[in-house]
């Protein structure tokens, strides 16, 4: 199954577009975001909590979404849930 694309950054003008999808098959929600400055990215690196290895696994991202997506990210969760109930 393809994923299931719900909505871009509502601001966008040009090709900077964070975007949302969902995998149904995966059960994953799929971001497109801009990459961190350096700084935010060394943040991340450094924080630590119980469970969580120091660092960001060479599989893994750190991506920033704008907030007014908010309700983009909210649809894609009801869409994945709703799915879950067929």
């Amino acid at each position: 199954m393809p994923l299931r694309f719900i909505g871009i950054d509502p601001d966008t003008k040009t090709a900077d577009s964070p975007t949302v999808w969902v995998d149904q098959e995966k059960g994953e929600l799929v971001f497109q975001g801009w990459k961190p400055d350096p700084q935010l990215e060394a943040e991340c690196t450094a924080f630590e909590v119980p469970g969580h290895a120091v660092g960001i696994p060479d599989n893994e991202a750190v991506v920033r979404i704008p907030a007014r997506m908010v309700h983009i990210i909210r649809e894609a969760c009801v869409a994945f849930e709703r799915a879950d109930d067929r």
